[in-house]
């Protein structure tokens, strides 16, 4: 027999919702305005879409500048060094080619060079989402169908894609830039993500280049290795939190209140460990009894394969 719960009578506390407009108390609701609308089209077949954001910053918190003696928000007026105030309407844009010497660009010779917002992100090709390196993903979007009229090529090209376990590369123009966006299926829709350009990363070889060849010890390698095994398990984002959003949060909880900030607890001395031999027994030593199933599974398993250098 079905029960039914009671609902409770208890009352409600309000939600805290400072004058700031990024609410540390923000509920995060479904976006309702696209960055951007148009249609979808592999070759001949297209469909009316729109990019949402898949990412919010509306709990992060920020602070305005106040003048202590008023309390109230201070206004940022461009100045001129030399002559003082200068009216924001006035001002040009200036590229610096040498120091303190500038390319002066006017509004109309800009709008020259706009590009036009595109109403149409074309599949160009297929690729391996292996073959994309982690350094040109960028922001994530969802890209959902508009209206009724293109549902079914819109899933048409969903499911394609799924079966072919393949990312739809593609251009359009948001805001006057063109970027390359990355699409993929997920669950009854599409993820788009912008990728960066070729000329906005930097070269891995460039930056570890410096860095000498090294001949690590084995033996240190195998215990580091038991500590990642000790240490590994799924990711679940929503064990991963702001610590310091926390405590900006509760530290405006408690002023709004009138009460005194608590104060951080120091952070625990440094090891006294003077070898990295030292250092790498006991880190899985502090791990040593979390998994002594896995550790003992592990010595009656076949040894593992040694990757190819």
């Amino acid at each position: 027999m079905a029960t039914t719960k009671k609902k409770s009578t208890r009352a409600k506390k309000p939600v805290h919702k400072p004058s700031n407009e990024n609410d540390p108390g923000a509920t995060r609701k479904r976006p309702t305005r696209p960055v951007w609308q148009g249609n979808l089209r592999l070759s001949l077949v297209s469909c009316p879409v729109a990019l949402f954001n898949a990412t919010t910053r509306t709990s992060d918190i920020s602070f305005h500048l106040l003048n202590p003696e008023t309390n109230n928000r201070i206004r940022m007026i461009p100045t001129d060094p030399e002559t003082g105030p200068v009216e924001r309407s006035q001002l040009v844009k200036g590229y610096e080619i040498a120091k303190n010497h500038y390319v002066i660009v006017s509004n109309e010779e800009l709008d020259e060079v706009k590009l036009e917002t595109t109403h149409t992100l074309e599949i160009e090709r297929f690729v391996d989402a292996s073959t994309i390196d982690r350094l040109y993903w960028n922001d994530p979007y969802f890209l959902v169908p508009q209206g009724n009229d293109g549902l079914d090529a819109y899933g048409v090209i969903r499911e394609a894609m799924a079966q072919e376990d393949r990312i739809a590369l593609g251009r359009v123009v948001m805001h006057t830039r063109e970027r390359l966006m990355a699409i993929e299926p997920r669950g009854k829709g599409l993820l788009a993500y912008t990728l960066r350009m070729a000329n906005e990363v930097v070269n891995p070889a460039v930056m570890f280049e410096d860095i000498p060849n090294m001949k690590v010890d084995p033996r240190m390698v195998d215990i580091a290795q038991r500590i990642i095994e000790q240490q590994e398990g799924p990711f679940e984002p929503q064990t991963f939190k702001d610590r310091y959003e926390e405590a900006l949060r509760e530290l405006i909880r408690r002023k709004e209140h009138g009460e005194a900030p608590v104060t951080a607890e120091p952070a625990p001395p440094a090891s006294n460990v003077v070898s990295l031999m030292d250092a790498l027994q006991k880190s899985l030593q502090r791990k040593g009894s979390a998994a002594p199933a896995k550790s003992h599974a592990k010595s009656n398993a076949p040894a593992k394969r040694k990757r190819a250098r």
